[in-house]
């Protein structure tokens, strides 16, 4: 135990902490109240794997069936993996709830650090918002699948309707992301509970109760089906990767609580790496349930339900077990986009902490009572909700999927190939690094994205119009033109990157005297 200047007993690990944050210029402004256990629930709760897998499952079976089903997820999962783990490098040497465009600042050229801030941060923004909106989207359509389960397929629930079930959504997640770090740290805990009945009582139900109307072997994992309109069949496998990019998003979630994890030079790796990786097993776990209770691609693709993995459950489990399993899976995505906001949060909050957005003063604001960033979560829920207008068109979840994955992974790449390039002499390895395999983890993540970001700007069928058109390059682009003007008129005048906020030569007074 030591002695803070306030004179308030703090332990061990809270004083690295803060040394850690000090070290990059920030003074501590949160509590820091998430554990080991809770951050990696943290990075959980956002991927939220059974959530993920069951608004997911429509990609892979448009677009090769029982083979795509199950390889898909299985073969992304390898190079996505590089990503978290150059990732994981970065928040251990640096753990701060900037995150990924301090890194970019950092990693980069003297003349290029500006620029490659505010391009990350732009990015991860983008992605960060779309995200919730992606998540309370598919949210709201659970919600209308359960009444059309419940009712028989005699209410099904309008375009309107849903986009007031969204605003709901949103409203009320406002409210909870506006607790406190305590309450939201032991949150992340249930949700984690959540996340593992449901995964497995899913993998389990669908495996058991199929009997004998499961497939053969051969047929999940071999059948190949392309219903996409693509004539190319390899092409519409590949766009069966969707799945996995978009589940496996948010990880890095345990940098930018960084500055609210005790020890999180060491726990914020560990809560990226554990939440991938789980996620990426239990992922393909649940496909191959699924792929081998799926009876008939064709007619599952022809459900009358929102999602199709709804008609998979009533076709296995009847309706008193289907909805007995989709509610705890419907209120855990709610729950899930309560995480991502609190996440995007933050990034806003740091991001307007170096006056980097419009209305900064507001936005990184911290609360007194909770000591959170109240203004920054609203500010969320407020673009989100701009977002869900997205739902009155029949892509919208495909748009909001695409644009929160362009978004994110455009902004998880930059400080890796900037970490690998110019930042390769000057980075400091924290507790975890990835030693001499940094380089070639850093090419395969780049590799992977630039690949990803093309795939993910073409509409998910070959014959699109206006309510079905891919609508992610709108809202990427819409912010890329923004960043971009607003770079070239203002900001490359007096944006630096990230502006420390403490002096550090009278922080180590100040820790003598103390000590």
């Amino acid at each position: 135990m030591a002695k803070t200047k306030d004179d308030a007993l703090v332990t061990s690990s809270e004083v690295d902490s803060q040394d850690d944050l000090d070290k990059v210029g920030y003074r501590s402004e949160f509590r820091r109240e998430f554990s080991l256990l809770e951050t990696v629930s943290f990075s959980l709760a956002i991927m939220a794997v059974s959530c993920g897998i069951t608004t997911g499952y429509q990609y892979p079976l448009l677009s090769g069936g029982h083979m795509a089903i199950i390889w898909a997820w299985f073969i992304a999962s390898f190079p996505v993996m590089c990503i978290p783990a150059s990732m994981a490098e970065l928040a251990s040497s640096m753990p701060t709830s900037a995150g990924l465009y301090y890194f970019s600042a950092k990693m980069a050229s003297e003349n290029r650090s500006a620029l490659a801030s505010w391009i990350t941060g732009w990015s991860n923004i983008t992605g960060q918002i779309t995200l919730v909106c992606s998540i309370n989207y598919s949210s709201a359509i659970m919600i209308t699948s359960a009444i059309s389960m419940a009712t028989d397929g005699a209410v099904i629930l309008t375009q309107a309707a849903t986009f007031g079930i969204l605003m709901a959504i949103h409203f009320t997640q406002g409210i909870i992301c506006s607790a406190g770090t305590r309450v939201l740290a032991r949150m992340t805990v249930v949700i984690m509970v959540i996340i593992l009945g449901t995964t497995f009582s899913a993998i389990i139900a669908l495996l058991v109760c199929a009997g004998d109307r499961r497939v053969s072997a051969k047929t999940a994992f071999t059948s190949f089906e392309n219903n996409t309109g693509w004539g190319n069949n390899g092409w519409a496998f590949i766009l069966a990767f969707t799945s996995p990019m978009w589940s496996l998003t948010g990880y890095d979630s345990a940098a930018h609580i960084a500055e609210e994890t005790a020890n999180a030079a060491r726990a914020a790796p560990i809560a990226i790496l554990v939440g991938v990786a789980a996620t990426e097993i239990l992922g393909w776990l649940y496909y191959i349930a699924a792929s081998f209770a799926t009876q008939s691609v064709t007619e599952t693709l022809q459900t009358t339900l929102p999602l199709p993995m709804g008609q998979v459950f009533l076709d296995t489990l009847g309706k008193t077990g289907s909805l007995a399993l989709w509610i705890p899976i419907a209120v855990l995505q709610y729950m899930c986009g309560c995480s991502q906001a609190v996440d995007a949060s933050r990034v806003v909050f740091a991001f307007s902490r170096d006056n980097a957005l419009p209305g900064s003063r507001w936005w990184k604001h911290i609360n007194p009572y909770t000591l959170t960033p109240i203004n920054a979560v609203w500010f969320v829920i407020l673009m989100s909700a701009i977002c869900g207008i997205l739902s009155f068109s029949a892509a919208a979840f495909d748009s909001l999927a695409s644009a929160s994955v362009i978004g994110l992974y455009v902004s998880y790449v930059t400080p890796i190939y900037f970490r690998i390039t110019s930042g390769e002499k000057k980075f400091k390895p924290g507790p975890f690094s990835l030693g001499r395999w940094s380089r070639l983890s850093g090419a395969i993540s780049v590799l992977w994205t630039v690949f990803m970001v093309i795939m993910l700007l073409f509409p998910y069928a070959r014959q699109v119009d206006a309510q079905t058109m891919n609508y992610s390059v709108v809202l990427v682009m819409a912010v890329a033109l923004f960043a971009s003007l607003s770079w070239i008129f203002s900001a490359r005048h007096w944006f630096t990157g990230p502006v420390p906020n403490i002096d550090n030569k009278k922080y180590e007074n100040e820790k003598e005297e103390s000590t």
